[in-house]
């Protein structure tokens, strides 16, 4: 047997691609899993835990529409688990109860991974019903689809939550978005709120938080609570009387707020690892994020450096530069073996481009993702579908086996 080549090139690893599901997608239609395996996809994201959506369901047997009413967990809580908790509870699926256990059953089966997508700190329904866990912005008005990071109660809701979807049988990993702050950005109502553009700095004013949690962590990092939400306010007046640009708070007051902000999202996702961690300490984990630490919204700020083992998802729609910075931030050369995943649009009437989704797809894995998850594979048309396959071929180098 010849010794091996010490100077052969190194063999790039192999990219993996997965895709996203509704549980109400695989459940009840007995070719979701073959599919899915069709397209050369071994490992879907399926939703456990959700937000409210209305979704179109183009290729199930039995329905076309599903409408999710509120956000809700689609497998039954243990009551026992959720009994030393407080108020804040979830509440299962009333329109398609228990469905993620026989997705995630029919999937395995098929030979097809999954993950729990899980949505922790987005919930209409609980901060309509608890405001006080919700976010309170500089004017007063209450965001009751943004749970407050910095709330004990919304740590203990979200690391609770988490936990309980790790413990569901049959799963390959564990998938967190929101893990961190939600902001003035909705993304799923009828909204009317684009009368006012509001750019970066302003729509970070505007999510900010004055909670008592919130004003007692200003206080701590030297902020006088009422003073910075009078400043906020102050900044934000011009831009929406259309007098101004944007928004900006005074170096002292952005320090402040920053390490407010930063620490309260660090305690809310170590709160969070560290119980999946006592629940499946074996359970890979990740985590959509973006690398501005001041991020919000459904992929918050998650800096390299606080990814910590868990693994960054982030959003990569199409092709911008700014996905493919954010892709090299997380791809740290100095941390072998780092997953790195790259959530890509591939539904046209999304706002994805499937005819660019092969070229996307290479200057993503060439820019450091080692995964790539296509969006969303319940909703994607026959079109959408097969320009999946084709990128999936472009990314193994090799035509998929009939």
């Amino acid at each position: 047997m010849n010794p091996p080549d010490v100077n052969a090139p190194e063999q790039a690893p192999a990219v993996a691609v997965g895709g996203y599901l509704y549980p109400w997608d695989a459940d009840g239609d007995p070719a979701c899993g073959e599919r899915l395996t069709g397209l050369g996809i071994r490992r879907a994201a399926v939703a456990a835990a959700y937000h409210s959506v209305r979704a179109l369901t183009p290729r199930h047997p039995r329905h076309k529409v599903v409408t999710a009413e509120h956000a809700a967990v689609y497998f039954r809580p243990d009551p026992d688990r959720w009994s030393g908790t407080g108020r804040l509870r979830p509440v299962e699926a009333p329109w398609s109860p228990r469905s993620f256990g026989r997705a995630t059953e029919a999937l395995t089966g098929a030979g097809v991974e999954v993950y729990a997508w899980t949505v922790l700190a987005h919930g209409q329904r609980l901060g309509a019903r608890h405001p006080d866990a919700a976010v309170l912005n500089a004017y007063g008005d209450r965001y009751p689809w943004a749970l407050c990071a910095a709330s004990p109660a919304v740590r203990l809701y979200c690391a609770t939550l988490a936990a309980e979807t790790a413990a569901q049988p049959g799963l390959s990993g564990l998938e967190l978005e929101s893990c961190g702050w939600y902001g003035f950005d909705h993304l799923h109502a009828h909204d009317k709120v684009a009368g006012v553009a509001l750019p970066p700095s302003a729509r970070l004013l505007f999510s900010l938080c004055f909670c008592p949690h919130c004003q007692d962590g200003y206080r701590a990092e030297g902020a006088d609570p009422v003073a910075l939400r009078a400043e906020v306010r102050t900044a934000l007046d011009p831009v929406f009387a259309g007098t101004a640009p944007d928004a900006a708070l005074d170096p002292e007051s952005a320090g402040a707020v920053a390490r407010m902000r930063v620490g309260a999202a660090d305690g809310l996702r170590r709160s969070v690892l560290a119980a999946v961690a006592a629940e499946r300490p074996e359970l890979p984990v990740l985590l959509h994020g973006q690398p501005d630490p001041l991020g919000f919204g459904p992929s918050p700020g998650l800096p390299p450096e606080r990814a910590g083992a868990a693994a960054p998802v982030l959003l990569a729609p199409t092709r911008s530069a700014a996905a493919l910075a954010a892709v090299r931030a997380y791809a740290d050369p100095t941390t072998p073996g780092r997953r790195v995943v790259a959530t890509v649009g591939a539904v046209a009437g999304l706002g994805g481009d499937p005819a660019d989704l092969p070229a996307w797809c290479a200057e993503l894995t060439a820019a450091g993702a080692t995964e790539l998850r296509f969006y969303h594979l319940g909703l994607a048309s026959r079109q959408d579908l097969t320009a999946i396959r084709t990128a999936v071929e472009a990314v193994a180098g090799t035509p998929i086996a009939p």
